[in-house]
């Protein structure tokens, strides 16, 4: 891959030596001359970021918006990869991001025509992006959903022609491509985690394999999501034994765009997930063998007694505003039945061993049955060990999920990630606390670590106005926030702290008369909708997660409106955290606010050229507690 390379490499060379001269070219001489402004935040950044490179290494690179932190990290990360002959794997916030770097004009593309290289990009999106054709087929022949219907119409016809050759099939599937789709309805006939995909008839015709073989083989870069990244950190192991092949394939390097948010996307990633339907469909499959009775009433028992678990767990939830996951009460009937489950598929597990033996059992049923079994009683030997483990409830209209989490993940990612000998870069503008990086450091099991912060060069101060108000009427707030609008005619985000909030403003905006259109995130695909927003000005973007990673500069957005503080929910995983500080609030609360407050103001001033205004909404009680904490970190002077 060395012949890809902007320079050769002689035996009196080396790779680094003409690398560090090609970036002081670059940044000194051909991005100026391309029209980009000299930046010395931007160069002192670059030669930091070698030297993680050279040493294979980790650094913690804090640089402020318009430094231009994503051109350093692309061009360091293409050309090892081109030298080292793996793919370098960039892993961001979330899809949003993912597109932000990949879109038409956006630092790909604009770096490919600075510098005339072009880069070999592929995206490997979370599962969840891909439609699932099991799910769309068996829906199709019983809804009447146009919406649904549409994306059915639009699968190739290789899908359903069993005679078409391998060699014709092409990529489809990806969320993108059916932006009409609502998240809600999406969630029908996407890819979830109950999909048996190694047994799948279609396995070798879906759009997701068709995908993963696809970005597999990427020359240069493969753009992630945080959470694809550490599902194939914790389901390597496992699809090999199964074999299968990882998620990604071996890296030259790994870049964290966001890497403040890598912590929860690990625990995100290393999650026991219990299905209600799950086991009786396991142990339903057992019953069809040719076994023993005292297996058969055994399994019998399992799949009553977990039945009463699920509907225990039910009984016992309550929903929590801002998230998906539900509450659940450790009552000890839940725990009891918890106890005995687990006593008897510890049971079963025997059985098995003994049936298998005597050859009442094929060897494939064996193996399914055998690693969900474990995989169930260890979950279960978390699930009643207090401290090991955060759990909570997911519900849709179909089943319930009871999701186990682990509270500490840095022994793990210790162990899985960064013993890797090769170059790791975090990249975010909000890294450290109060320029101390020990703390994301520690929470993710990495001792040895290089860092440096760089500030943003925008003068906030003439650049920016925030205006604080505050009020504790919500409907009063609304009508000020609908003036707001108006007096902007639209060009503004609109951040919420939870979807419940963003639905209560959507009914009021219902019932008023606007001279601009009003986007909701979670009506289209995502990246569909920050396009609408950025190619008309006058509109206005409502969204609950794009507190980071949107970056539209320029007349399409010259106000942003915080509609009320973004403290984390109270769902299980934050109450966990706050269990475990001795100050919760000034521990996990008020520094969960602080930075993701500054990652959504930081959305408004994307260049040297942009200004607006920052609304910023409180009720008397937080600006009793919290303005001073608040002040101490708003960038801009003018704070009304």
């Amino acid at each position: 891959m060395t012949n890809n390379l902007p320079f050769t490499i002689t035996k009196n060379d080396t790779f680094f030596d003409l690398l560090g001269d090609y970036i002081g070219d670059v940044f000194y001489d051909i991005l100026p001359e391309k029209g980009y402004e000299l930046r010395d935040e931007q160069i002192y950044m670059a030669f930091q970021v070698e030297q993680a490179f050279k040493n294979k290494g980790i650094v913690f690179a804090e640089a402020g918006v318009g430094t231009g932190k994503t051109f350093v990290y692309l061009i360091y990360a293409i050309l090892y990869a081109r030298y080292m002959g793996k793919p370098a794997i960039v892993s961001c916030s979330d899809e949003t991001l993912i597109e932000q770097l990949v879109k038409e004009d956006g630092d790909i593309q604009k770096l490919e025509q600075a510098l005339g290289l072009k880069v070999d990009v592929r995206l490997a999106k979370a599962r969840e992006q891909y439609v699932c054709i099991k799910k769309l087929d068996e829906l199709s022949n019983t809804s009447d959903d146009l919406d649904i219907l549409a994306v059915h119409d639009q699968l190739p016809d290789f899908i359903f022609d069993e005679g078409i050759s391998m060699n014709s099939f092409t990529r489809y599937g990806d969320r993108k491509e059916y932006p009409w789709v609502t998240n809600e309805k999406w969630s029908q006939l996407a890819w979830d985690p109950l999909q048996q995909c190694s047994t799948c008839s279609w396995r070798h015709r879906c759009g997701q394999t068709l995908n993963r073989d696809y970005y597999r083989h990427a020359g240069d870069l493969i753009i992630c999501s945080h959470d694809f990244y550490m599902e194939h950190v914790w389901t390597k192991d496992s699809r090999k034994r199964e074999g299968q092949m990882p998620l990604l394939p071996e890296a030259s390097t790994v870049i964290f765009d966001e890497g403040h948010l890598l912590e929860f996307a690990a625990q995100k990633g290393l999650t026991y997930r219990f299905n209600s339907h799950t086991l009786a469909t396991v142990l339903t499959g057992y019953m069809h063998q040719d076994v023993r009775e005292e297996s058969l009433y055994l399994i019998e028992d399992i799949i009553e007694l977990h039945d009463s678990w699920f509907d225990l767990l039910v009984e016992n939830a309550t929903a929590v505003e801002g998230s998906n996951r539900k509450e659940v009460a450790m009552h000890p009937s839940i725990r009891k039945t918890a106890e005995t489950l687990e006593k008897k598929v510890s049971e079963l597990m025997d059985q098995l061993v003994f049936d298998a033996e005597m050859f009442l059992i094929d060897e494939y049923h064996l193996k399914i049955m055998e690693e969900y079994l474990e995989f169930f009683a260890y979950g279960l030997s978390i699930f009643l060990k207090n401290e090991e483990g955060i759990f909570w409830l997911e519900e849709n209209e179909v089943q319930s999920s009871l999701v186990i989490m682990p509270r500490l993940v840095e022994d793990i990612l210790k162990k899985e990630v960064f013993s890797q000998n090769i170059p790791f870069v975090f990249s975010s503008a909000t890294l450290s606390q109060a320029g101390n990086f020990h703390y994301i450091a520690k929470s993710l099991g990495i001792e040895k670590y290089s860092s440096f912060t760089v500030a943003s060069p925008f003068d906030y101060a003439e650049q920016m106005d925030v205006k604080i108000h505050v009020q504790d009427d919500e409907c009063i707030k609304w009508i000020k926030i609908g003036e707001d609008l108006r007096t902007t005619n639209g060009s503004t985000l609109v951040l919420f702290s939870s979807i419940q909030e963003m639905e209560r403003f959507r009914i009021w905006s219902n019932d008023q008369k606007w001279d601009f259109a009003i986007l909701f995130e979670g009506d289209r695909e995502i990246s569909e909708t920050v396009k609408d927003f950025q190619n008309v000005t006058s509109t206005v973007l409502c969204s609950y997660s794009l507190w980071e990673g949107l970056d539209v500069p320029g007349e399409p957005l010259i106000q942003v409106i915080v509609a009320s503080l973004p403290f984390p929910p109270h769902d299980p995983v934050f109450q966990a955290k706050r269990k475990q500080a001795e100050n919760p609030a000034a521990e996990i609360d008020i520094p969960y606010m602080l930075l993701r407050l500054r990652q959504g103001i930081g959305r408004l001033i994307r260049n040297s050229q942009d200004y607006g205004t920052v609304h910023l909404w409180l009720t008397k009680a937080q600006e009793e507690k919290f303005m001073g904490e608040i002040r101490e970190v708003l960038p801009a002077a003018n704070i009304h």
